[in-house]
């Protein structure tokens, strides 16, 4: 059976209200102002012409004057109001055609918000406003699939590529031990990057259409940066990383799991890219009514155009280390910031290192 589909009907704010009614206020002006003056025309005409003694007598009898003068006014006001019009139809007219332009599928279309009503002019605003978010949108939809793509079919053909020498190695062997361990570690390997892929998306899907944080505990933020800090110990201990810990008790409320994953990708980061023997540094205090948290690396920094990009999706800056990542760990702790009601800013100078700060309201 086919389900019946009922429109949904907009709800309309105080301020669309305002709007609506200022717009109607104008529209009745418009036309009392258009009344006005086709009566003031047609009075100023009728004495001119009896001034000058066009009008016959006959023609200026109580009977005859009226309709002569209901006639001229008809025909003045609708010249008026022809005119008048075009002040609401003609930047209706281009929206309209603007908004079949969006349908089709052209998000550049723009509509000049040049118009003497004002209220016109504030929707015209509006769709220009909308017509953008939708070409960000479609742009970002499109390079997230190209990106998305790129970063699935590389691991791919790396283990279609090994596992086809494999399967050959059994019909006829030719590889040594050494280059099937090798093989195999780097399809074990590219397996796991796959897999992560998909986590991390995962991941960053539900944060993006999740708007109400739930579960939400007290804890001391302060001992979670250790517990994450420990957590992480193979890797910075891998490196001969040396993590410098400057933590002040912080009782703070949200999700701890969500936050914990927060944490563990951002000082992930910070030891991806140190250099072995580095150092990375852990503050964390209280200041305004805000839990502050800094993550400082002493990598090699990052220019003014990583800096501006680093929290998009799949962009990685330093594509020597493109291999250990997929460029969604920075997106997925800025989207968690955003749940929090926080923000998150950083600084870098190459060869300088980088320092991000995490600021989030108690």
């Amino acid at each position: 059976m086919k389900k019946s589909v009922s429109a949904v009907k907009p709800a309309f704010t105080a301020e669309d209200k305002k709007t609506f009614r200022s717009l109607l206020k104008t529209f009745t002006l418009l036309v009392f102002a258009v009344f006005v003056s086709a009566v003031l025309i047609t009075t100023v005409i009728v004495i001119l012409l009896y001034k000058l003694g066009v009008l016959p007598q006959v023609l200026l009898t109580p009977v005859i004057l009226p309709i002569i003068a209901m006639l001229a006014c008809l025909l003045i006001g609708t010249v008026l109001s022809s005119f008048a019009g075009r002040l609401f139809l003609n930047p209706l007219r281009r929206l309209i055609a603007a908004h079949q332009e969006v349908s089709a599928g052209n998000y550049r279309v723009r509509v000049s918000d040049k118009t003497p009503v004002r209220e016109l002019g504030r929707l015209i605003q509006s769709f220009n406003d909308m017509a953008g978010e939708l070409e960000a949108t479609e742009l970002f939809r499109n390079d997230f699939i190209n990106n998305f793509s790129h970063e699935f079919k590389t691991p791919i053909v790396s283990i279609r590529g090994f596992a086809r020498q494999l399967q050959k190695d059994n019909e006829q062997p030719f590889l040594s031990s050494e280059q099937r361990r090798e093989y195999t570690d780097i399809i074990a390997y590219e397996s796991d990057r796959l897999a992560r892929l998909s986590s991390n998306i995962l991941l960053l899907t539900n944060f993006e259409n999740q708007q109400i944080v739930t579960d939400k505990t007290t804890f001391y933020l302060d001992e979670q940066l250790r517990h994450v800090v420990l957590l992480l110990e193979k890797e910075w201990g891998g490196h001969a990383i040396e993590p410098e810990l400057m933590l002040e008790e912080v009782s703070y409320t949200f999700n701890e799991e969500m936050l914990t994953q927060l944490w563990l990708n951002l000082i992930g980061n910070a030891i991806k890219f140190s250099p072995d023997g580095g150092t990375i540094r852990i503050v964390c205090r209280q200041r305004d009514g805000f839990a502050l948290v800094d993550v400082i690396d002493s990598g090699e920094g990052m220019d003014a155009e990583t800096v501006r990009r680093i929290f998009d999706k799949f962009y990685q800056g330093d594509t020597s280390r493109k291999a250990d990542g997929n460029g969604l760990g920075l997106a997925i702790v800025k989207r968690i910031v955003e749940l929090a009601g926080g923000e998150i800013t950083v600084r870098s100078e190459e060869g300088r290192g980088s320092a991000f700060e995490v600021r989030l309201p108690l």
